[in-house]
């Protein structure tokens, strides 16, 4: 059984969303929480596998308490709902690390395939998709296109030497890449290069 936990200031929608989770055989709605604060709270109360998390709510938002909530329990998956699909918080909670996002004005089968399909990890839906994807490039657009190939070969695992035979530039120009790379990018060393690219995979 899939436990679910719905953070959402308006009973409306929560109540809905009940109906609609507690209608599967396998899911069941364990808690609402009516504030980020209350959430957080009874997320450690009830221990849910899916929280549906409004990200726009009086008090604390949904980007803060998605961050509190993962920063304590990472391997709770949280799916972020809106009225506004257009509105910069669910892209803002999509790179905080929440897996999905669900407009509230989304058909209910087509809500349940979302849920389900982040339950089972199988992808993201395409909204998810085009954020990852716009933040995967906006990272590119900090780097210079010799900058932005030396990624590439890292993310290929290839070595510097390996890097500096196929451009045809010494080990040391190489490390001087990979220096403005780190600089630029705010990342210590090439592990945390490679872990900054492969999370928009």
């Amino acid at each position: 059984m899939v436990k679910f936990l719905l953070i959402d200031d308006h009973e409306l929608i929560t109540m809905g969303l009940k109906s609609i989770l507690d209608s599967e055989n396998d899911f069941s709605v364990v808690g609402i929480a009516e504030s980020g604060e209350k959430g957080i709270v009874a997320v450690d109360e009830l221990h849910p596998d899916v929280i549906l998390l409004d990200v726009e709510m009086p008090g604390m938002g949904g980007a803060e308490a998605c961050r509190r909530i993962l920063e304590i329990h990472p391997n709770i998956k949280i799916i972020g709902l809106s009225q506004h699909d257009n509105s910069s918080a669910p892209k803002q909670l999509l790179r905080i690390g929440a897996l999905d996002f669900i407009s509230k004005n989304t058909p209910p089968d087509e809500m349940l395939a979302i849920i389900r399909r982040v339950i089972a990890g199988e992808g993201a839906s395409p909204y998810a998709a085009k954020t990852k994807k716009d933040k995967k490039a906006s990272l590119y657009a900090k780097l210079s296109a010799r900058e932005a190939e030396i990624v590439r070969f890292l993310l290929q695992g290839k070595s510097i030497q390996e890097m500096a035979d196929i451009l045809r530039r010494s080990d040391k120009t190489i490390n001087t890449y990979r220096y403005r790379i780190h600089k630029k990018l705010k990342v210590k060393n090439d592990i945390e290069t490679v872990l900054l690219f492969d999370q928009f995979k």
